[in-house]
C-alpha cells in the first residue's frame, strides 16, 4: 500500500513540475484515451446519457444527505444553484413545447430538488452559508450567455424564442459550476461531502460529453447536420467541452486526495 502511494505521489510530483502547455497536451490525450475506451466498452452509446443522470442523481443525494443530516450548507455556493435552477427552468419550459420525452420528467425532479437545495440555503440553514465567499457576479454569465443565445441559436422550424431560450440554458448550463468553483478556491478546504457533490458533476459532464462527441464521431457529422445549419450545432459540442474541462483541474485534485487518504481536500492556488 506504501508503494502505491509513494508512486502515485511520484506521479503527482512529475506532473505538477510540467509547464501549462504540456498539462494543457496530457489533459487532452487523456480524455481522448478516455472517449476511445468508452467507443468500444459501451455499445449503445445511450448507455451513456443514462449513466451521467444517474451520477448526477448520486451527487444531488449527497448534497441532500450533507444539508438533511449535516445540518450545514457550509462550502455550497448559493448562486451556483440559482443558476442550476434558472437553466433548468428553461430548459423544462423548452422540453414542454419542444421536444415532450423522458428527459422532461428527470429535468422536472432535477428543478424540483435544486430548489429545495437553494429554499435551505436561503432559510433553514442560512447561518452556515459562507455568503463573503460566494462572491461570484453572476451577471458576468447570465448576461454574456443571453447575448450569445440571440446571436447564435437552433436553425429549427420552431418559434425564434422558444429557439433562444434553449440556446440560453444549454450555454448557461456549461458555465453554471463557476460560482461553486470560486467558493472552494477562495476557501482553500472543501470538505468530503462538498467535494463528492463536484466530482459527481465533473463526472456526469464527462459522460454526457461522451454522449454527444460518440454520436456525431457515429453518424460522421450528420447528427450536427441534424441539429441545424450556421454555428449552432459547433457550439452544442463546444459547449459540451467546455463544461467538462471547467471540472477537470478539480476532478483530478479529487482524486489525488482519494488516492492519497485524505478526508478533507486542499486546492492550491489557481485551480479555478
Amino acid at each position: 500500500m506504501r508503494a502505491e502511494k509513494k508512486l502515485i505521489h511520484a506521479v503527482t510530483m512529475w506532473v505538477r513540475r510540467q509547464p501549462p502547455k504540456v498539462k494543457a497536451l496530457m489533459a487532452v490525450v487523456s480524455g481522448m484515451a478516455a472517449l476511445i475506451f468508452l467507443r468500444f466498452v459501451v455499445h449503445d452509446h445511450d448507455n451513456l446519457f443514462v449513466a451521467a443522470e444517474s451520477v448526477h442523481s448520486l451527487g444531488i443525494s449527497v448534497l441532500i444527505y450533507k444539508l438533511t443530516k449535516e445540518k450545514t450548507c457550509a462550502g455550497l455556493s448559493l448562486k451556483s444553484q440559482e443558476l442550476t435552477a434558472i437553466f433548468l427552468a428553461v430548459r423544462l419550459y423548452c422540453s414542454f413545447v419542444m421536444e415532450y420525452d423522458i428527459h422532461t420528467v428527470l429535468d422536472l425532479a432535477t428543478l424540483a430538488t435544486t430548489l429545495w437545495v437553494i429554499y435551505m440555503i436561503r432559510f433553514k440553514l442560512k447561518s452556515s452559508y459562507m455568503e463573503d465567499k460566494d462572491n461570484f457576479a453572476i451577471y458576468y454569465v447570465v448576461i454574456p450567455c443571453a447575448v450569445l443565445a440571440l446571436c447564435i441559436h437552433p436553425s429549427t422550424t420552431h418559434n425564434l424564442m422558444n429557439r433562444i431560450f434553449w440556446a440560453f440554458c444549454v450555454y448557461l448550463e456549461a458555465v453554471s459550476v463557476l460560482p461553486q468553483l470560486q467558493v472552494m478556491q477562495n476557501t482553500k478546504i472543501v470538505e468530503p461531502f462538498t467535494a463528492h457533490y463536484v466530482f459527481a458533476l465533473g463526472v456526469a459532464r464527462f459522460l454526457s460529453c461522451a454522449h454527444w462527441v460518440l454520436q456525431v464521431l457515429d453518424s460522421r457529422g450528420h447528427l450536427l447536420v441534424a441539429l441545424g445549419y450556421g454555428l449552432w450545432p459547433s457550439m452544442v459540442l463546444i459547449s459540451e467541452i467546455v463544461q467538462t474541462f471547467i471540472l477537470a483541474d478539480f476532478c483530478y485534485y479529487y482524486i489525488k486526495s482519494v488516492f492519497g487518504g485524505q478526508l478533507v481536500l486542499r486546492l492550491p492556488s489557481g485551480v479555478v
